[in-house]
């Protein structure tokens, strides 16, 4: 098959990084290093990143000329992706449920949260987000004294757990999928909108290869889904530094 990527050394073959601790600090912006450390290995194979926060924030980790520094850009885990700096097709939380679906979700959220008798609540108990909603029984406007007291709270009665319980058996053919993260809410997304959704831009690009490097290569990581995908070679990394070592041992650069 004929690679689009001829100007390579290694045509076939790219490198997929996760963002926050992978190629930057956690919550850090890129180093010169590692800048130039990718714009080396750009010359060996072809290059992107993956991420599940939105392009701003990535930029504002990477900088603003990410488009020009990676062949690939996946944010939002790829809904929405840039190819040598030109977007491709987006999706949607919203697409893929449509909109009477997604009515009788909210509806059914709301209806449960104010039958719930909790100590708290607030506001913003539904956040829509470009790849998923995000529930708060409290709501996500309570202080960070009140976020605290909640989790404790929610420890005790399991009230997220119960609630997802509850979607999932009243949506069991809507394709969703639960997770309980942080303190005082849980996501809501499609099977499959993990990291693992961006390689599905990849498909037909002729890759026989793609390394995935992420710092949270671990079960319940945001990087295991796609660490563990039979298409990819994992590797786990522990911060910037690392991920530049194995780059270096890899391609020789």
């Amino acid at each position: 098959m004929t690679s689009d990527w001829s100007d390579r050394e290694f045509p076939h073959t790219i490198c997929l990084f996760d963002v926050d601790g992978t190629l930057t600090p956690a919550r850090g912006v890129i180093t010169d290093n590692m800048k130039q450390t990718l714009a080396a290995l750009r010359k060996k194979c072809v290059v992107g990143f993956v991420g599940g926060s939105d392009f701003v924030k990535q930029k504002e980790q990477l900088g603003d000329n990410a488009v020009d520094m990676f062949d690939f850009c996946f944010s939002e885990n790829g809904l929405l992706a840039f190819r040598k700096g030109k977007k491709l097709p987006e999706n949607s939380f919203l697409q893929f449920m449509g909109e009477d679906r997604y009515a009788k979700l909210v509806n059914f959220c709301l209806r449960y949260i104010a039958d719930l008798d909790l100590p708290q609540k607030r506001g913003t108990f539904v956040e829509f987000r470009q790849g998923m909603i995000n529930v708060s029984p409290i709501g996500r406007n309570c202080s960070r004294e009140e976020r605290n007291a909640y989790e404790k709270f929610d420890l005790e009665h399991k009230v997220r757990e119960k609630f997802v319980a509850a979607l999932e058996k009243e949506f069991p053919d809507y394709g969703l999928k639960y997770s309980i993260g942080g303190q005082i809410s849980f996501d809501v997304f499609p099977i499959g909108w993990d990291k693992t959704y961006c390689l599905r831009h990849l498909e037909g690009e002729g890759f026989d290869t793609i390394h995935f490097f992420g710092d949270k290569a671990f079960k319940g990581g945001n990087d295991w889904e796609i660490y563990t995908h039979e298409a990819t070679t994992g590797h786990s990394v522990k911060n910037p530094l690392e991920t530049e070592a194995i780059l270096k041992d890899l391609f020789h650069i």
